[in-house]
């Protein structure tokens, strides 16, 4: 397991991969093949909602003990796009997931205080509003103490149909891992 993993499902999260999002190969957040990469795993948290636990190693270190920014920056872009996969009716105890991949195109950032390594948070990520090809996403870094460490939110928009058709033909491996 890689510092970047989580080694649970997380908490109401029964079953790991009912719930849990399909990951590629070969993205810097979610591949499964990357070596270089964080290995995070995604899980529905309700309608356009999704949720992560993810314990940062040295590798990612900013000042001695602390998480770099930019990381934390990666990581919250992924998971805010991730939202708009959690699909279903709002209330729905097992939202689906959708295959609908979008583009961020602008992202802001709050650090509102530093993420501590090797302690495991949760990182979490929301569609607020759905404009068809323009999605407002919001996130959130979340300590064990349940304070927010970092927010974000963003606008993403649909990526064109012919470079979805090339992704799909590609060899991505989009699928749920064990």
């Amino acid at each position: 397991m890689t510092d970047a993993q989580q080694p649970d499902p997380p908490s109401g999260q029964p079953d790991g991969r009912r719930d849990q999002q399909p990951s590629s190969k070969w993205c810097f957040v979610c591949g499964v093949e990357n070596p270089c990469g964080l290995c995070i795993r995604f899980f529905n948290d309700g309608h356009h909602r999704v949720l992560a636990r993810v314990t940062l190693g040295d590798q990612y270190q900013s000042y001695p003990g602390v998480a770099h920014g930019g990381i934390l920056a990666t990581i919250l872009d992924e998971t805010m796009g991730r939202a708009i996969l959690a699909e279903g009716t709002e209330g729905e105890a097992r939202p689906i997931v959708k295959e609908r991949f979008m583009f961020t195109a602008k992202m802001e950032m709050r650090y509102l205080q530093p993420v501590p390594l090797h302690q495991e948070f949760t990182v979490r990520g929301r569609v607020e509003k759905d404009r068809g090809r323009m999605v407002m996403v919001s996130g959130e870094v979340v300590l064990p103490d349940g304070s927010v460490a970092v927010k974000a939110s963003a606008t993403l928009v649909d990526i064109p149909p012919d470079q979805i058709e090339q992704m799909v033909q590609a060899d991505v491996g989009w699928q749920v891992y064990p």
